[in-house]
């Protein structure tokens, strides 16, 4: 094929994967789990070239005319919370800060970057009390670290953007009675997740994790797939990619990733 109905072909490709048009919405949780799964990246709202999960539900939003999450579907909001309980998704505030849902396949991939990124915080009082206590809810860290609600969340975002620590939702008793709604932290390697079979460098990581993007994406603009996710993407690693054979690289500025190759 041409250069030009390669690109037309992805994009018909991507409409479809990426389950852009309403004809292809998402219907329930258990579609979505294994549209995730498929995928192996899927940001929460739409924000660039990744698939998002609210986008490919195609629901009226909660409320019409509002901003932040009055925007979010109106009855499919709570799967973005939901499908981490779902075997083989994992909730990672990768992308640059932001929450994005992934696969086990995907975890492998991030493995090395994010044990990396433990070593690398190993003196932040966080760090070093999650270390020793193990995973704790963040009342409790509140009162054994001595920090207000602002000084730890301040202390866990750059942690969490590089997934050195890992929150996911809890249920716990509340004191009038019923339930309430909460956070645990863990650090990375305290998380029950799958590893590579051999020994990655973080480098080479990062040259995985920028492919499954685009892979995920399907197509994706060049200038963009560089600010996907928290760690700086060394200068020249795009192209070098392409000259690997693990993109491909079409007219005028959009990449995909070869099929053929991991």
């Amino acid at each position: 094929m041409t250069p030009r109905t390669d690109l037309e072909a992805l994009r018909a490709e991507r409409s479809r994967a990426c389950r852009l048009t309403p004809d292809r919405a998402l219907d329930t949780v258990e579609d979505a789990a294994a549209w995730v799964r498929e995928r192996g990246i899927v940001t929460i709202v739409p924000d660039c070239s990744l698939p998002s999960l609210f986008l490919a539900c195609h629901e009226p939003p909660y409320r019409a005319g509002s901003r932040g999450f009055g925007l979010w579907p109106r009855t499919k909001y709570p799967w973005a919370v939901e499908l981490t309980a779902h075997p083989g998704i994992h909730g990672l505030k990768i992308h640059r800060g932001k929450r994005v849902l992934v696969s086990d396949a995907v975890v492998a991939i991030l493995d090395p970057l994010c044990r990396a990124a433990v070593e690398a915080a190993a003196a932040s009082p966080l760090v070093a009390h999650l270390r020793a206590a193990g995973a704790s809810l963040v009342e409790d860290l509140h009162v054994e670290l001595g920090l207000s609600a602002a000084e730890l969340r301040r202390m866990r975002a750059p942690l969490e953007r590089t997934g050195a620590i890992v929150a996911r939702s809890v249920t716990v008793p509340a004191r009038s009675g019923g339930h309430r709604h909460t956070s645990e932290l863990r650090l990375w390697t305290q998380t029950e997740t799958p590893v590579p079979g051999t020994t990655v460098s973080p480098e080479t990581a990062l040259d995985d994790v920028v492919v499954a993007g685009v892979r995920a994406a399907v197509l994706a603009p060049v200038d963009e797939v560089a600010g996907w996710f928290s760690w700086p993407l060394p200068a020249g690693t795009v192209e070098r990619l392409v000259a690997e054979g693990r993109l491909t690289r079409l007219p005028p500025d959009r990449l995909a990733a070869d099929a053929r190759r991991s």
